[in-house]
């Protein structure tokens, strides 16, 4: 479905090797959108949008610390990169923040909304599984923050998405001179996306983030997800309408008073499971996500 009219990251500008101290030799595939702006790939990472100049590079996500080596030497290898002088957080989860501490203690820009900031700055659970994310590091914290809109000297602009898809400090990087808009995980790629309850998320907001960003993209508009290939406008109509059908279902479910078990049972993702895979850790973190919202004393 995500992929259903998304441009493949195949037939890359340039592969450039490279040494990662942690992840060993990794390739970076680097696709040229328009203009001065490219989407990197390291396997196994979340994408990695860049736009080069002259007076040096702007990312917006920034890769694990793992494969934070490997960015940046595939940044500096772009025609006109340079030294990376700003980079956005599309949210606070580690596989986009990973260049944070290298860049902050570089004395670079780090912009997120103020909720990422926050989460950043603190202890992390995941109550469906016990995973645990520490605080990062002062110097590796987000050290400009904003709360609705704003934009750069570069006209590039920025904006919060309030509906909370992935997390509540999601935000989208839009380069409007050259009709690119970069939404991290608001927006799923491939397969079904991580409902992070824990920090804001939940499946009517991804039903909202997809509405929201459909006022900002046109028809020709290439809009980079956190995971996959490029996408559509359609792309997002598509997923608007699969994620707006889901939330119905579960919501129905969850006023009769069923349990996350009994949602997956329920199969509410049936039609477009032969396209997104299987459904059930989905559905389960989907259906415990309406507690915090429809049911909060649950």
């Amino acid at each position: 479905m995500a992929c259903a009219g998304g441009l493949a990251l195949g037939a890359p500008f340039r592969r450039l090797e490279a040494a990662s101290a942690q992840a060993g030799a990794q390739a970076a595939d680097i696709l040229k959108l328009r203009d001065n702006l490219f989407v990197i790939r390291i396997p196994g990472e979340a994408n990695v949008i860049v736009q080069a100049g002259a007076g040096g590079a702007l990312l917006v996500d920034g890769g694990s610390t793992a494969a934070s080596a490997t960015l940046m030497n595939a940044v500096s290898g772009l025609p006109g990169g340079g030294p990376v002088h700003t980079i956005f957080n599309t949210h606070w989860h580690p596989e986009q923040t990973g260049s944070n501490e290298v860049l902050g203690k570089a004395g670079r820009k780090i912009i997120a909304h103020e909720n990422t900031r926050l989460w950043l700055a603190t202890d992390v659970i995941w109550p469906w599984n016990g995973r645990r994310f520490k605080r990062v590091a002062k110097i590796a914290q987000p050290n400009k923050t904003f709360y609705k809109t704003d934009q750069l000297d570069a006209g590039v602009r920025y904006g919060y998405i309030p509906d909370a898809a992935h997390t509540d400090g999601d935000m989208y990087v839009h380069f409007a001179a050259q009709n690119v808009l970069a939404v991290g995980d608001a927006v799923s790629g491939e397969g079904w996306p991580v409902v992070d309850y824990a920090t804001g998320g939940w499946i009517g907001g991804i039903v909202g983030a997809l509405q929201r960003l459909q006022t900002i993209a046109d028809a020709d508009t290439q809009i980079v997800p956190g995971r996959g290939p490029v996408l559509r406008l359609s792309d997002l109509k598509a997923q608007s309408d699969m994620y707006g059908t889901i939330y119905d279902r579960l919501t129905q479910l969850l006023n009769k008073g069923r349990g996350p078990g009994e949602a997956v049972a329920a199969n509410p993702t049936k039609e477009f499971d032969a396209r997104m895979g299987n459904p059930d850790e989905f559905v389960r973190r989907a259906f415990e996500s309406l507690w915090g919202y429809l049911s909060p004393d649950a």
